[in-house]
Parts: C-alpha cells; sequence; structure tokens
C-alpha cells in the first residue's frame, strides 16, 4: 500500500479551511458582541451577533448607523476596529493562532 500525497495535502487543504473558516465566524461573532454595548445599551449582544448571517460587516454597520441616527460613522469605524482586535487577541489567547501550519 503507497502514500497518496495528493489525497494527504487535499485531506490537509480541508482540515485548514474549515479551521480558518471557524476562526473567522467566532471573530466576526464576537466582535458584534464586543461593539453592540458601545453603540447602545439597549442593543443586545446576542441580536447583534446574530446579524452577521444577514450580510458582512460592512453592511451590518451602515444598518447601526441608520438605525441609530445619532451616531457618528467615524467613532463607530473605530470602535468597531478596536473590537475586532480585541476579539482576536481574545480568540488567539483561547484557540492558538489561527496561521495555517505548514507541511515539512
Amino acid at each position: 500500500m503507497a502514500w497518496d500525497l495528493r489525497r494527504a495535502l487535499l485531506k490537509k487543504g480541508e482540515f485548514e479551511s474549515a479551521r480558518l473558516i471557524d476562526f473567522e465566524f467566532r471573530e466576526r461573532a464576537r466582535t458584534m458582541k464586543l461593539l453592540a454595548p458601545r453603540v447602545s445599551a439597549a442593543l443586545e449582544p446576542q441580536a447583534l451577533a446574530g446579524e452577521i448571517a444577514l450580510g458582512d460587516d460592512e453592511s451590518i454597520l451602515r444598518r447601526l448607523l441608520d438605525r441609530f441616527p445619532d451616531l457618528e460613522e467615524a467613532a463607530l469605524r473605530r470602535d468597531y476596529a478596536e473590537c475586532r482586535a480585541q476579539a482576536r487577541k481574545e480568540l488567539i489567547a483561547e484557540l492558538g493562532d489561527p496561521t495555517p501550519y505548514r507541511l515539512g
């Protein structure tokens, strides 16, 4: 029985893709949970995190600007960037670095 390099690489690619997609999903959800209290005390973190299923982060930010007219766009984008950085830092501490592992 011979070892199949192609099959091993395909399996590794599938595993790495799934791992990176999972990390990205968790990062987006946690970013929105962290952003919710900065936008409004009345905004539920889980509800905002659930909106990631409806569109990308840019569309969520636009909807927040429409829903809360007193928000400054620059301040919202700054808060979003800070929350995203914090979410990534927390996830790396919990799950490890998402950088793909190299064969070798």
